[in-house]
C-alpha cells in the first residue's frame, strides 16, 4: 500500500539541532561557553586585523554561537515572568 507524503514526513526522525543541545545546557554552563567564544572572536578578529586569519568564516560561526546562547538565555528569562 503507497504512503502518502505527510505518513513518510511523520515516520522521519527529527534532527536534534544546534539550539535543541543548548537548551539542554545549564545557564552556568552557557554562561561560560559565552565568555570562551567572546575570548575565541577577539582572537579571531586580531588575527584578521593582522591578516592571518584563513578562515574568515570562523568569525560569523562565533558571532552566532553567542547570539544563539543569548537568545536561549532570554528565553528562560522571560518564562521565568
Amino acid at each position: 500500500m503507497a504512503r502518502t507524503k505527510k505518513e513518510v514526513v511523520k515516520e522521519t526522525p527529527k534532527k536534534e539541532t544546534e539550539m535543541d543541545k543548548i537548551r539542554k545546557l545549564d545557564d552556568a554552563t552557557i554562561l561560560g561557553n559565552i565568555e570562551d567564544l567572546k575570548k575565541e572572536l577577539f582572537n579571531l578578529r586580531f588575527q584578521a586585523a593582522v591578516g592571518k586569519l584563513e578562515n574568515t568564516d570562523r568569525i560569523s560561526k562565533a558571532k552566532k554561537s553567542i547570539a544563539r546562547m543569548k537568545t536561549v538565555l532570554t528565553e528562560r528569562a522571560n518564562a521565568a515572568k
